[in-house]
């Protein structure tokens, strides 16, 4: 299926890796140039760079400043049409609430949501200079899913999916559509690193970090993990024409994890 993205310029946050770098691939593959901003490179953005499919930009989207580089290289490849806010990141807190310091509040506000909203409100002049264009961004289900071992996290991804439907309001009128995407497991190193959601909960639970995944997925109507690829595909679709009257959506991707409408 032609996804009208052809010549079309993205930006993707997050992209060295995981979700970010699968959905790279796949505007990649549907012809887009992609933006790719994240702290570091990599050697799978490297390979992409090297090909002319992508240009990398350094980019610390926890700091006020740090999106003004990723803007200005889409700018000179002549402005944008997509922007996928992946960037965001989880830390297990298995004190539970009293254990959560205002500054890793304060670090997880900084990064998952302004780490949104700055290369949001960066981006639109572009958009509204070449005359409209699509915004993803990936959240999280835990949105919907209030977790007591990652409160911050919860508080976070609740805010940006709340963010990107106000956003589509006013946007909408401007040929600017935002949705959002709320994946449930995911087999990223989020989950699958030394020191991810796996490893942290078998630390505390006793279990091994397969049991703990195991049980994440196990009473849900798939039974499996999400790929960063399926998140990607659902993300492309959004961004691209083929989704023209989709706006204010926000998305799950969660073999059904969350049981309710």
């Amino acid at each position: 299926m032609d996804l009208h993205l052809s010549g079309k310029i993205a930006v993707v946050t997050g992209a060295s890796r995981g979700i970010g770098l699968a959905v790279t691939r796949a505007l990649v593959a549907a012809d887009a140039h992609v933006v790719a901003g994240s702290r570091g490179r990599g050697p799978d953005l490297g390979v992409l760079e090297e090909a002319g499919k992508v240009t990398f930009v350094s980019a610390d989207l926890s700091q006020p400043g740090g999106v003004g580089d990723l803007i200005a290289a889409a700018r000179e490849r002549g402005g944008i049409d997509v922007l996928v806010n992946n960037v965001g990141a989880l830390r297990m807190r298995p004190s539970g609430f009293a254990g959560v310091t205002d500054d890793q509040w304060q670090s997880s506000w900084e990064l998952n949501v302004m780490g949104t909203v700055r290369p949001t409100r960066a981006a639109l002049p572009q958009m509204y200079r070449r005359g409209g264009g699509s915004i993803v961004i990936v959240g999280s289900v835990n949105a919907y899913l209030p977790d007591p071992r990652i409160y911050d996290y919860c508080a976070t991804k609740a805010a940006v999916t709340n963010f990107g439907k106000a956003l589509s309001k006013e946007l909408g009128p401007k040929n600017i559509r935002v949705n959002s995407i709320s994946p449930g497991p995911v087999t990223t190193g989020m989950w699958l690193d030394r020191g991810g959601v796996a490893d942290t909960l078998a630390g505390v639970s006793g279990q091994t970090a397969d049991e703990v995944m195991s049980a994440a997925v196990g009473a849900t109507p798939m039974g499996r993990f999400t790929t960063p690829e399926q998140v990607a595909d659902l993300v492309v679709f959004l961004a691209s024409d083929r989704a023209a009257n989709i706006t204010g959506s926000d998305m799950r991707i969660d073999g059904g994890l969350v049981a309710t409408l």
